[in-house]
């Protein structure tokens, strides 16, 4: 019994060590953590439970039977994260590179199917340098089986993947498939064919940096919904992440004790300038009206004309959607369409109630717009509100025009809620563009045309640049006091807790991809 004791012993040891002293030592140079390392701070203290430690890889070609080691190159198991379990995999790059093999493949599967089992968030911490070329297509069809498992948990559980190293080729698509991208800055990078490739075929010179760095994930391609300065602080983040979010598609989002305040109400009534081209900060509306400290922002550098992210109101956790009129006046284009409606099929999937601020004056213009498909970008938003069952409630702050004002959540797509603050506008487009078109002739016929032409545009103005014909029709709900708001969206979202939909039988609507 001595001996077996001792056996299990030295095994644990030498799991522990990965690829050995020298490349823990090689890993820590580069200023990143190892795979253990890294779980130890995501996780509560002492709770990780490791599963399938002592998996080695079958692979006998390319000398590969003289080169095993315990755990082949990923570290599996759960743990909890706040009290709460969660399923964890964290590639080892001390071992072969962290490259997927057959059975690396295998156990990362595991704890995929037991997380979609027992309905907890499932957390990939990615450091690879690819399929493991030494097996061929058996690695290839490793990635397909967790490509599969994605999809299959996508909705049913929350994914996670944080990017600490290299993830390159087919080894993208998995995190591509999870509900949020974390990458760590100068550290980590993602692109499907790497630098020498890019230069082989297209004779262009890039750095990883440059080519799939998290900058330009987080800002250029939005692959990255968070970029973080180091790993620690990565991996504070998806714990703070964590808590905004259910364990699974069946349950809600716990609410945490608040507090209270009314000051901070009575500011809001300062943000909106007198001057309705006037740029402002959404965001300091948010801050406002949402529970203290508690914004957490998503794609902060990517598609800045929209601003989406997690929040609390009245300890309760919330999406929120909203237009930036600080970034290209709040447009609605491409990527910002493409961003807001991601988010809110997210927070739909997973019963988080969504808070929608609007000052929109339409859709982007211009050829690069419509080249890129702005028409079926805009729709894929149009859908996932229409989509949403979630309680959903709309603060129309300034502007709401055209087609935007329809897509931003507006009473006709299922809103439960729209309220407009006194300086909003609801129109099918600006004052100055409708008199132009609407009293063309007047105009042209007059003396003085700027003179009249600014007649007319108050005169529209004071028909439709309000919130009153749209209160009048049903479309508006209330006009509010903005220091209002804050009290009206805790009674509303209270109100709103127990909502039922039952949507039309359907094995899955087909969304404008």
């Amino acid at each position: 019994m001595a001996d077996s004791r001792k056996q299990l012993l030295q095994k644990r040891e030498e799991s522990l060590l990965g690829g050995g002293v020298s490349r823990i030592e090689s890993q820590h140079k580069k200023g990143k953590l190892t795979a253990r390392e890294r779980l130890s701070i995501l996780l509560d203290e002492n709770s990780f439970q490791e599963i399938g430690a002592f998996v080695m890889h079958r692979s006998s070609d390319f000398g590969m039977d003289k080169q095993k080691l315990l755990g082949d190159g990923v570290v599996t198991g759960f743990g909890k994260i706040n009290g709460r379990l969660v399923y964890v995999f964290s590639q080892d790059f001390t071992v072969f590179g962290g490259s997927l093999s057959e059975t690396h493949a295998e156990k990362i599967c595991k704890i995929m199917d037991l997380a979609l089992k027992n309905g907890a968030p499932l957390i990939g911490l990615n450091d690879s340098g690819g399929a493991r070329i030494q097996e061929g297509v058996v690695s290839l069809g490793g990635y397909a089986d967790i490509f599969y498992r994605n999809v299959q948990s996508s909705g049913v559980i929350p994914q996670i993947s944080a990017i600490m190293g290299p993830c390159a080729g087919g080894a993208v698509y998995s995190p591509a498939l999870t509900d949020f991208i974390f990458m760590v800055e100068n550290s980590s990078y993602m692109f499907v064919t790497g630098p020498n490739v890019v230069k082989t075929v297209t004779n262009e010179e890039v750095s990883s940096e440059d080519l799939g760095g998290a900058s330009v994930h987080g800002s250029k391609s939005g692959v990255a919904h968070f970029t973080e300065q180091n790993e620690v602080t990565c991996l504070h983040n998806i714990r703070k992440l964590l808590s905004y979010v259910p364990q699974n598609c069946e349950e809600h989002t716990s609410g945490i004790d608040f507090d209270y305040s009314s000051d901070k109400s009575q500011k809001l009534a300062e943000i909106i300038p007198a001057n309705p081209n006037q740029p402002y900060d959404m965001k300091e509306v948010i801050e406002n009206v949402v529970d203290d400290n508690s914004f957490m922002e998503v794609h902060k550098n990517f598609a800045e004309n929209m601003v989406v992210g997690f929040a609390r109101l009245a300890g309760r956790g919330i999406g929120i959607v909203a237009n930036q009129p600080a970034f290209l006046a709040g447009v609605l284009d491409v990527n910002s369409s493409q961003k807001a409606a991601r988010f809110v099929r997210f927070c739909d999937a997973f019963n988080i109630p969504l808070l929608v601020f609007e000052d929109v004056p339409g859709f982007l213009p211009g050829t690069d717009q419509e080249w890129n498909a702005i028409i079926t970008n805009g729709a894929k938003l149009l859908y996932a509100f229409s989509e949403a069952t979630v309680p959903r409630i709309t603060v129309i702050t300034r502007k709401a025009y055209g087609g935007a004002y329809d897509v931003m959540n507006s009473k006709h797509i299922g809103a439960d809620l729209n309220y407009a603050w006194p300086s909003a506008e609801i129109a099918v487009m600006g004052a100055k563009g409708a008199a132009e078109i609407i009293f063309k002739k007047d105009i042209d016929q007059a003396t003085d045309k700027i003179e009249a032409l600014k007649e007319k545009e108050q005169e529209y103005s004071n028909l439709f640049a309000n919130p009153y014909r749209a209160a009048e029709r049903g479309f508006i709900d209330d006009v509010i006091m903005p220091e209002e708001t804050r009290d009206k969206l805790i009674l509303a979202f209270d109100m709103l807790k127990n909502k039922v939909v039952n949507n039309p039988r359907k094995k899955h609507g087909n969304i404008p991809l």
